[in-house]
């Protein structure tokens, strides 16, 4: 059986989500294939800022313009799986020494060349940072979508890169007509 690929696909969290990781949340899917699924979290803001990242790797931010563009945004919790390690996901696509390509302009970068030229360059300008990310196995997101545990809807760049954290998913949930606030806790009872 063939899988089709979810890359490039938000999955809604639904309201019965037990996972303290996952509720509420709204997952940017960036690897989908037989062997699993790779995901980034996209609505968690952690209490650190990037200057206190960049500070932490050692990374300096080299002037005005890059210190004014990345110093105050937030580091994504990006879900459970390797919490000590960022994960920069962005627009455009670039090249970098560890790059996941996730559409034509999105990719996941896990190389530290991506964070030295945010720091001196200020590019890529579209930039969402996180710790760890989500992960599946073969066969589990799949089943995790028989159980109704996912709305998915394909994604859209402008509400990761153009929107703060709180709006992410009731703008996801737009896309499929649905106000998050009228979503049932119990999926497919009337």
């Amino acid at each position: 059986m063939d899988t089709v690929s979810l890359a490039n696909h938000f999955l809604i969290a639904m309201p019965a989500m037990a996972d303290p990781n996952f509720s509420r949340t709204l997952t940017y899917i960036c690897e989908h294939n037989a062997d699993g699924a790779i995901g980034i979290i996209v609505n968690r803001p952690m209490d650190m800022s990037l200057a206190g990242l960049f500070d932490r790797v050692s990374i300096p931010l080299e002037n005005e313009q890059t210190e004014a563009r990345f110093a105050g945004l937030p580091v994504y919790f990006g879900g459970p799986v390797q919490t000590d390690r960022g994960f920069v996901l962005h627009r455009p696509a670039g090249h970098w020494q560890s790059s996941l390509s996730v559409s034509d302009d999105i990719a996941l970068t896990s190389s530290r060349d991506i964070l030295q030229s945010m720091g001196s360059t200020g590019e890529p300008a579209e930039v969402l940072v996180s710790l760890g990310y989500a992960g599946w196995t073969a066969g589990q997101l799949e089943w995790e979508l028989s159980q109704n545990a996912w709305l998915t809807v394909a994604a859209e760049a402008g509400i990761i890169f153009d929107m703060p954290a709180e709006e992410r998913l009731p703008a996801a949930m737009q896309l499929l007509g649905i106000d998050f606030a009228n979503l049932s806790e119990v999926a497919g009872h009337a």
